[in-house]
């Protein structure tokens, strides 16, 4: 991978991390933050969205260009969501529970709340809210974060609804889930203090480890998303959407850069060349028989081939400007947006079926010399001409060099264009929830993580390594709250992540257990009702029938403890069957007998005492 001198390139950077909370229920209502399979929807309604004008009349540009792709939204509802999910019901008041536990985080941050926080609607038109926006709140700002290469800002912390989640692409448009919808969500802001990919990363892991130290937040995939704002000096910022994991920050931030920079030199190339972008034109007829499958299936449907000269850009369009992708391969994103497949370009042809001499005939059509490129698409005629202008659209701001835009992340650490950067005008004020005054002053510090840590080794002497399991772990809370009712710490925190993780790599289906399910069975252990080498197998039954209750698996499974009387016959029908061995080896064969007696008795008794009366078992025969 290409390294950059960041300084000298003027790399700014800042990022924007997106993380739900573990409430009890929703942002504006009282239905509860939990997700649902798409099976157990119990009705479904569609919708049509369309930009509205904000409060001076304007019309946000990447609310104008969503919309120009007419798609209908269908919308999975449950027993679970209500009528505010589905814009049928004014928005509640703002969830207390959610405003608490972004005070926390804005103290670990050491932020200002705002005096009065006031709930604006932000414009989404893009199906993942049913009301054609997303209602946000600012409740902070000013705060700060250290990392190894210096001090980075915390512009703002907003308080916001989740949007709904895209759970199938359809003929008509877009199928969403509203489960997900109005899930409390903040949004941490970063000033653009950041200089280098290490940095973002150290950033990001450093706001995640504060979010996580509240023990309030969700874990798991889709809990938390970063975006990354990334610019050079002769670059332009451009915003990256959703990326996933923490750990590809720094590799989105590198491939930008190198992105930027790649098409900064090609600006300036095209400027020496004195390249230009032609008219559109239709070229259907250069390609009557044609032995592309893909051309010859958009002609037999009855639609067309257009396309737009590109005059000074041969070599160019086809030029890679990060890990696989192209110039060719940002227009091609630009026509997608409107419905065709992508496009076809004379750097990449002869190809795809289309032979040399319909590659001459086609520069021939445009006015094309050996010194230009051709970019075309084959679709229905509308699509086509829509796409290709798109297309064209694109290769003119490759004069300009790296056009401001919103890009997505791909999983391979590159992005691909999305839309142009929203502006102002997509925010105006909500009307239906009043403003509310946050009050920080009864809202606890939360303890860092690595405080966690260090009090876990002291107060509760577990090794470093667990404790640093448990801190950093989903069950943190967890372990928190059944240490206080008396639990053992070390076993709390050897069956929430060693046994777990054991489980998971055996396939056990941990995912279903519920907190109900681990309370119950550390609470069997603790009354003796349960010996702690059957805690794998009780939490095995439990994994696989989640509807039973901890007592009820045991007593079907019959993993409940054993008296000693119970113990004491086992291990002499173990014996027996050894004897021989017994008495050729004595209490040699303590090991072996020791292992097919915990398997007899199924984890019904507690090893130590399984241990002392072997013994005394094999000392009488011998």
């Amino acid at each position: 991978m290409t390294e950059y001198d960041y300084e000298s390139l003027g790399l700014v950077a800042g990022l924007e991390i997106h993380q739900q909370l573990d409430t009890a229920t929703k942002l504006f209502c009282q239905c509860p933050t939990e997700l649902r399979e798409p099976e157990e929807s119990t009705r479904s309604f569609t919708r049509y969205l369309h930009p509205t004008r904000s409060e001076l009349g304007e019309l946000d540009d990447a609310a104008v260009e969503e919309s120009k792709v007419e798609r209908e939204f269908e919308y999975l509802a449950y027993d679970t969501t209500c009528l505010v999910e589905e814009d049928d019901e004014p928005p509640h008041e703002l969830d207390e529970e959610a405003l608490e536990t972004t005070l926390e985080v804005a103290q670990l941050m050491d932020m200002s709340p705002v005096d009065q926080a006031h709930v604006m609607r932000k414009i989404v038109v893009d199906g993942s809210n049913t009301t054609g926006f997303q209602r946000s709140s600012l409740i902070a700002t000013d705060g700060e974060i250290e990392t190894s290469d210096g001090t980075v800002g915390i512009e703002d912390m907003l308080l916001e609804e989740e949007s709904a989640q895209r759970v199938a692409e359809t003929d008509e448009g877009v199928r969403y889930s509203l489960d997900r919808l109005g899930i409390p969500l903040v949004e941490i802001g970063t000033s653009p203090d950041i200089s280098s990919p290490e940095q973002a990363l150290e950033a990001a892991e450093r706001i995640g480890m504060l979010l996580r130290s509240t023990g309030k937040v969700k874990r798991g995939l889709g809990t938390i998303r970063q975006d990354v704002n990334v610019s050079i000096a002769e670059g332009a910022r451009v915003e990256i959407k959703g990326v996933q994991s923490l750990d590809d920050i720094d590799d989105i931030v590198r491939n930008e850069v190198g992105r930027q920079a790649e098409l900064v030199e090609i600006r300036d190339e095209l400027a020496a060349r004195e390249a230009s972008v032609g008219d559109v034109q239709d070229v259907t007829a250069v390609f009557e028989g044609t032995e592309s499958g893909v051309i010859g299936g958009a002609l037999s449907s009855g639609g067309s081939v257009m396309a737009v000269p590109l005059y000074g850009f041969d070599g160019i369009v086809g030029r890679e400007i990060a890990p696989d992708r192209r110039l060719g391969t940002e227009l091609s994103d630009h026509a997608k947006r409107h419905g065709a497949g992508g496009i076809f370009h004379t750097d990449e042809l002869p190809a795809y079926g289309v032979t040399d001499e319909e590659v001459a005939a086609l520069r021939d059509a445009v006015g094309a010399s050996s010194e230009d490129a051709v970019a075309i698409v084959a679709a229905d005629t509308e699509i086509a001409e829509s796409a290709i202008e798109a297309a064209a659209e694109r290769a003119e701001t490759a004069f300009e060099g790296v056009p401001e835009e919103t890009r997505g992340a791909n999983d391979d650490g590159t992005t691909r264009y999305l839309r142009p950067l929203p502006g102002a005008a997509r925010m105006y004020p909500e009307t239906d929830v009043p403003p509310v005054e946050p009050d920080p002053s009864e809202v606890p510090e939360p303890e860092l993580l690595t405080e966690k840590v260090d009090r876990y080794q002291d107060e509760y002497d577990l090794g470093e390594g667990l404790a640093e399991q448990v801190a950093y772990g989903e069950y943190m809370p967890l372990f928190e709250d059944v240490v206080a009712d008396g639990i053992d710490p070390t076993l709390a925190a050897s069956t929430l992540e060693s046994t777990l993780t054991e489980l998971r790599r055996d396939d056990v289906p941990v995912e279903t257990l519920t907190r109900d399910h681990l309370e119950g069975v550390l609470g069997m252990v603790e009354d003796g009702d349960l010996p702690n080498e059957g805690v794998p197998d009780l939490l095995t039954v439990l994994a696989e029938e989640p509807e039973q209750t901890a007592e009820e698996a045991a007593e079907d499974a019959g993993l409940g403890g054993a008296d000693e009387e119970e113990v004491r016959e086992a291990i002499a029908e173990v014996v027996e069957r050894n004897e021989s061995q017994v008495e050729e080896e004595g209490m040699q064969a303590f090991s072996g007998l020791m292992g097919e007696c915990m398997g007899a008795l199924r984890g019904k008794a507690d090893g130590d005492l399984v241990s002392e009366l072997l013994r005394e078992e094999i000392q009488k025969r011998t």
